[in-house]
């Protein structure tokens, strides 16, 4: 197979035009040509309004040795394809593992391990997907929350309610990025996110996709039981022993996945409560800003709308004077705040797009870090006790629904009472409310001081009437679960996963540690047996 990389065509061009201009840079006709697929596209927007996609394609040809002896164009290489590989046991087993948590993590986690001839059990604390949809829809409408099925737990993870942003920066030598990608697609996802340079699903793409591969995994022999929280863990001879579900249903396994999500903060209390060894980490905390959609076309493409792109995003970040990082986190093209409280009396917010990305509003977290040297005590929860004073105060503000300020009025101090431009898209029952009261002043002051760096970059982004939410405190978990080289924790068998263990940050990358997960599962199966 070849490879083609630096492919450059207007946005506006069709297939055939694409498919020319392969056979034009080999110097072959078309009776020669196999197939072709596209292995990534990129944007060229340095010239705008003109706008380009720049490609990579995989080529197989006749005849290839002959072809790319006569090729003349640099771009062109042999291309040895990668295929990620599923480790299989050969006999049956008793070892059922159990996985807690039916997020990315933790599904891809048992998807590994059907496909490997294993019948996990995974439990979930929330509802199927389709209830927790219902749930979730009449909270924001109504303001009540059910605290073990929300935006933060239920089929999906938190992953579902969010844009389904599939890009990451892990390194990725085995080609596991490819296999999530992979799954998502046999699983009903559009097949463009294998190769697009920002893939994402969006929320209502994500609901049946998650269904999908539960579908999957059940039919291979798996079980995900649902309204299943783990209520207690059971260690013996410092070897995970069993787990009871809902406090009365006990369950033996000596392999356990903590797939729990950034949010379980119930379940971090019971591992300190187990000695289970965990380290506080840093995050981030900030507010959520909303600006007209077509500002962020603008910078990016040079017009308002391009019908053949969708809505623009952007990623900004700055360096505080203080030393702080501030920076721009999952941005929503076209998207929506919504409330995604996890605990009564407490409230925070994320950001939400529909697969067409199509409100009117672009939003983002503006965040700023912090590490725990900024948390009160030394104790491994500090981190998760800042986020809680954070979300109590934000609940506070707004008397239960999301507070909102004008950009302007941050800057003055002062609540505002009307909206200019900007109106929200929310998801959620909002109030005006002075989020200057709600974060640290040297946070507040970081966060102003990169919005007016961000105004260097993309003019008008510092406007006054740029619309703020609070808080967005779930950016990462507040603690990182240990594990070692087998990927135990300090208790055998007990596998911390995902973003909730501290180990991934996103859709994908809490994904492929899930498949990562289920090949050390495998591994030390094999081993010991």
């Amino acid at each position: 197979m070849l490879n083609i990389c630096q492919i450059k065509l207007p946005v506006t061009h069709t297939q055939e035009e694409l498919e020319k201009k392969i056979l034009s840079v080999l110097r072959i006709s078309r009776e020669e040509l196999l197939s072709w697929n596209i292995a990534r596209q990129s944007l060229d927007a340095r010239k705008k309004p003109e706008l380009f996609f720049v490609y990579t394609v995989e080529v197989s040809v006749k005849k290839e040795a002959k072809v790319l002896k006569k090729v003349r164009s640099k771009n062109v290489s042999l291309l040895t394809p990668k295929k990620f590989t599923y480790l299989r046991i050969k006999e049956e087993t008793n070892s059922r593992p159990v996985i807690v948590g039916s997020g990315p993590a933790g599904l891809f986690c048992a998807y590994y391990l059907v496909k490997a001839g294993l019948k996990p059990l995974v439990l979930e604390r929330g509802e199927d997907a389709d209830n927790r949809l219902r749930t979730v829809e009449d909270f924001w409408k109504t303001g009540r929350l059910n605290p073990e099925s929300n935006v933060q737990f239920g089929e999906g993870g938190a992953g579902t309610f969010s844009d389904g942003k599939l890009n990451t920066l892990v390194k990725d030598p085995i080609g596991r990025n490819r296999e999530v990608l992979k799954i998502f697609v046999e699983a009903g996802g559009p097949k463009e996110i294998l190769y697009q340079q920002k893939p994402h699903l969006g929320t209502d793409a994500l609901i049946n996709i998650v269904k999908n591969i539960r579908h999957f995994i059940e039919q291979a022999g798996g079980e995900i039981r649902f309204s299943s929280k783990m209520t207690d863990l059971h260690i013996e001879s410092g070897r995970i022993a069993s787990v009871t579900v809902n406090h009365t249903q006990k369950i033996p396994t000596n392999t356990l996945v903590l797939a729990v999500g950034h949010s379980a903060r119930d379940t971090f209390a019971l591992l300190k409560e187990k000695g289970i060894h965990m380290e506080p980490k840093s995050f981030a905390v900030g507010l959520r800003a909303e600006h007209p959609q077509s500002l962020i076309n603008q910078y990016q493409y040079g017009q308002e709308q391009a019908a053949q792109l969708g809505a623009a995003s952007y990623k900004l970040t700055h360096r505080g004077t203080n030393g702080r990082g501030v920076y721009s986190f999952c941005m929503c093209p076209g998207g929506y705040v919504v409330n995604a409280s996890s605990e009564e009396g407490r409230l925070a917010v994320n950001g939400m797009s529909y697969q067409d990305r199509g409100s009117k509003n672009a939003n983002s977290a503006l965040i700023v870090t912090v590490t725990p040297e900024d948390f009160s005590g030394d104790d491994v929860l500090s981190g998760m006790e800042f986020q809680r004073r954070l979300e109590e105060k934000a609940y506070e503000l707004g008397q239960g629904k999301i507070p909102v300020q004008k950009y302007g009025d941050f800057c003055q101090n002062q609540t505002s009472d009307d909206f200019g431009e900007v109106t929200p898209c929310m998801k959620g029952g909002y109030a005006f409310a002075n989020l200057r009261d709600l974060m640290p002043e040297f946070l507040n002051e970081a966060l102003m001081e990169g919005i007016q760096a961000f105004e260097q970059i993309i003019p008008g982004f510092s406007r006054a009437d740029m619309v703020l939410s609070g808080i967005e405190s779930r950016t990462s978990s507040p603690v990182r679960i240990c594990r070692d080289e087998h990927f135990h924790s300090s208790v055998s068998g007990l596998y911390p996963c995902g973003e909730g263990a501290g180990y991934a940050g996103g859709i994908t990358s809490a994904a492929m540690d899930g498949l990562k997960i289920g090949e050390a599962i495998m591994k030390n199966l094999i081993n010991f047996s």
